[in-house]
């Protein structure tokens, strides 16, 4: 059978109930037949201890116990307590526990062999004595019957008494933890079952399931932490689709063109010319550009991209960068501000895939900045990190656009598409690199009207 949590919960509480109960009523019951009654009868023998001298006394001056046979009127006069101890009674504010218990009425006189002589007639095995010494030699005995033998039927009323009131207790407290059992299973699990439910709509595939959020303890915290799970598998499967979207457009369409112009050449509209060559020579490049880049992707995700690190110098890197991106910028009519401090910066890094960066940049810059525009390109230090910054003139990015410029296959609306740029790989591989080595790669707007990337990369020791 299976059961629920709640049901598991209440009878985990009600349980604990009923073993505090059980356990209360035990501890009660062997506290007042060991620790009560046991110090009435304590009460007793103290009782008995200052009658001790007098009966040797009288023993001394008789030479028998046949002064107290038959005799209850002397028997009692011994009893009674001295002036002195009266003196001492009165004092109190309430009397002797003994004497409000009957224990002078149950004290008797036994012989050396423990026959009665005198006094409680009762006198049962289980007495409590003490005894009387003359000479050295045990002439007697002062016995007293225990509290609870003369009490059996007192008791047992008692008893009974007892156990009424301790199962009337027993049933209010049993009710009183079964309402608390159900108040916590439904105010502490209600929003644990919701929890649950919207767990297992997400795991239906159901990714804009959300909990609401109405306590600020732990249990609240797991329905945030829900909502948050619930909004990454979102928008990751919706990055995923993209993605998928996104390669089978990218990869269809050089593959269409590709195929149009085999087509075209084979039902001879289209001689094989050098024009042609050209043509199909571009859309394999730009097919195994994407594909390589799809690869090196995959490869940073997984953490099987290689990097052999080493010490570099980063101001011989950017200006190998921009030697190389010369001619391009030079085409563009673009003016390239490079700033770099005298001082070598070095960097503990891979020195190849530190150009693979910058010249993803240059290229973004390349495709995307308006003719007869500016680029700026400094570095310098930042604490412990080496900061590269490039900037360049219009056109800018919108702000919504900013933070999504990192990731695959985006493409801005405005500048860039399949004429002017690539695929919308390139800065997700720059900052594949940048994490790679324990940096940052950052976006902002460009003081110039352009874009503005910060790379952030830790100093070599």
């Amino acid at each position: 059978m299976k059961l629920s949590i709640s049901t598991k919960l209440f009878v985990a509480v009600l349980a604990g109930v009923l073993l505090v109960i059980l356990s209360m009523g035990v501890a009660t019951s062997w506290s007042f037949g060991r620790g009560f009654l046991g110090y009435i009868n304590e009460q007793a023998l103290e009782r008995m201890t200052p009658v001790l001298p007098r009966l040797v006394a009288t023993y001394e001056r008789e030479g028998s116990w046949e002064y107290f046979r038959n005799q209850p009127d002397r028997w009692f006069e011994v009893m009674r307590p001295e002036p002195g101890e009266k003196q001492a009674i009165r004092d109190l504010k309430t009397p002797l526990l003994s004497d409000l218990t009957g224990a002078l009425f149950r004290i008797a006189l036994l012989d050396k062999d423990k026959k009665r002589v005198t006094g409680y007639p009762a006198i049962g095995d289980d007495a409590l004595t003490l005894p009387i010494v003359v000479a050295g030699e045990t002439v007697g005995w002062l016995a007293v019957t225990p509290f609870q033998s003369v009490t059996e039927a007192g008791g047992e009323r008692f008893q009974q008494y007892q156990f009424r009131t301790s199962l009337v207790m027993g049933l209010f407290s049993l009710l009183m933890a079964m309402l608390i059992a159900w108040w916590i299973a439904r105010t502490l699990l209600t929003p644990v079952k919701r929890v649950a439910a919207a767990t297992h709509r997400l795991a239906s595939g159901d990714y804009s399931s959300r909990v609401e959020v109405a306590s600020n303890d732990e249990v609240g915290q797991l329905a945030r932490d829900f909502n948050q799970l619930a909004y990454t598998l979102e928008r990751n499967e919706k990055m995923r689709r993209e993605f998928m979207a996104d390669v089978s457009h990218e990869l269809r369409t050089p593959l269409s063109v590709l195929r149009g112009e085999l087509e075209a050449i084979e039902d001879g509209v289209r001689t094989l010319d050098q024009t042609a060559m050209k043509s199909l020579q571009g859309e394999v490049s730009m097919l195994s550009q994407l594909v390589d880049d799809l690869y090196e992707l995959s490869l940073a995700d997984v953490g099987a991209l290689t990097y052999r690190k080493a010490p570099c110098v980063l101001n011989e890197l950017l200006e190998h960068s921009v030697s190389m991106f010369q001619e391009r910028l030079n085409n563009r009519q673009l003016r390239v501000e490079l700033e770099l401090p005298a001082q070598p910066l070095e960097v503990l890094a891979d020195a190849n895939r530190l150009q693979q960066l910058f010249s993803n940049l240059l290229e973004n810059t390349v495709r995307y900045t308006d003719p007869e525009g500016v680029v700026r390109i400094s570095a310098g230090v930042d604490g412990e990190e080496v900061r590269v910054e490039l900037m360049d003139s219009g056109p800018g990015v919108s702000a919504n656009q900013l933070p999504r410029l990192f990731e695959r296959f985006y493409r801005g609306e405005s500048s860039r598409n399949r004429t002017s740029g690539g695929a919308g790989l390139g800065l997700a591989i720059c900052q594949s690199i940048a994490l790679a080595h324990g940096g940052s790669l950052s976006a902002d707007h460009s003081p110039l009207g352009g874009l503005w990337l910060t790379l952030r990369l830790p100093r070599s020791l």
